[in-house]
């Protein structure tokens, strides 16, 4: 197998062969070591999730499909109102791993319908409809990837600059990714880009993982800080920007790792394209728009002290740590489905998307 097919097909999320535990590659221990976690308790699973070490809206909602399968055949011999009170309690547990991309609660709450729609039948039954649809969702998110990148991947032209902030390549997803799936599809082909990578602080996602991804599939990378994509824009040297998504409001406003709305400012400001690019699963049209994204705040810790040797400020010092931000409708330029591209009044081409 290639470089660049280890890259792009990369197994980050699967089942153990014995079906009874999670296998994720830990993704914070990235690009330095390739560490695989195998997983079977509630405890590890909301950790994996809360940490990090699984983490990219898709690859959350894979995720948690599976780890619902691997919890609830530890307890198939219940009786029904007992296995179902249960699952119901640690799809809750899960849930409240992190707030923000909708693929977790979607995911969810697909598997659990499986468990209130099918009172009837035996437990161990409903336990491996569980199965079957944690593996349908990881299959939906692979086609999903492949038709995204494509979709993407015709918007741009050999040589084009690209800039992409966080990650949402196949480590966050799954096969190609999103938001540099079309790159890497495109470098299959034997096309080349040269894409910037913001860092992302406070974590590093760019750094750790999309500039690991480009650089391992043989794309022409540079990584930047996050305070110097204005002037990779000024010089020229983007033609543009793509960015993943974790949860689209109907009215096209969607939140991102925090630094993408000042990427988009700076993007309408220069005149480059601006796209985000993710499955119709991170589409929320019961949120109508932004304002109602709950934005999650993490640890002042990852300001003050994370992948430091020493802090780099003092303990008192106050810190705001969201982990996303919500980038203005008016500031994108389309939106980039499995199902198509989405061009505003985004009201009316979201909801196409599922009329």
């Amino acid at each position: 197998m290639s470089e660049i097919e280890n890259v792009t097909h990369i197994d980050n999320v699967r089942l153990s062969e014995d079906r009874g535990s999670v296998v994720i590659i830990d993704q914070t221990e990235l690009p330095n070591r390739m560490v695989y976690l195998t997983l079977n308790d509630e405890a590890r699973c909301f950790e994996a999730i809360f940490k990090l070490r699984v983490r990219g809206a898709p690859a959350i909602g894979i995720f948690a499909g599976y780890s619902m399968y691997v919890l609830c055949r530890q307890y198939a011999d219940r009786p029904y109102a007992a296995f179902a009170a249960e699952f119901h309690r640690q799809k809750e547990y899960l849930n409240s791993s992190r707030p923000t991309a909708v693929n977790l609660s979607w995911a969810l709450n697909r598997v659990e319908k499986l468990v209130t729609g099918n009172p009837s039948l035996p437990v161990p039954e409903i336990v491996e409809l569980v199965g079957a649809e944690a593996a349908k969702i990881h299959e939906e998110d692979i086609s999903m990837c492949t038709r995204i990148s494509e979709l993407g991947l015709s918007l741009l032209h050999e040589g084009d600059g690209v800039l992409t902030h966080c990650n949402a390549g196949p480590l966050a997803t799954s096969r190609y990714g999103t938001a540099i799936g079309p790159m890497l599809l495109g470098r299959e082909r034997g096309m080349n880009f040269h894409v910037f990578a913001d860092e992302t602080r406070p974590l590093l996602q760019g750094a750790r993982l999309t500039s690991f991804e480009l650089q391992k599939a043989g794309v022409d990378v540079t990584l930047i800080c996050d305070n110097m994509a204005s002037i990779v824009m000024k010089n020229g040297w983007v033609q543009a920007c793509f960015v993943g998504c974790d949860r689209i409001a109907a009215n096209g406003d969607f939140a991102n790792k925090i630094g993408t709305s000042g990427v988009a400012i700076l993007a309408r400001h220069y005149g480059v394209p601006f796209y985000t690019l993710g499955p119709t699963s991170t589409v929320d049209m019961n949120c109508p728009d932004g304002a109602h994204i709950k934005i999650e705040l993490r640890d002042p810790a990852e300001i003050r002290e994370k992948f430091y040797v020493e802090p780099m400020a003092l303990r008192e010092v106050k810190c705001y740590n969201p982990a996303f931000d919500v980038t203005d409708h008016t500031l994108v330029t389309g939106i980039i489905t499995e199902k198509g591209i989405c061009y505003p009044p985004y009201t009316e081409s979201l909801r196409k998307l599922f009329d």
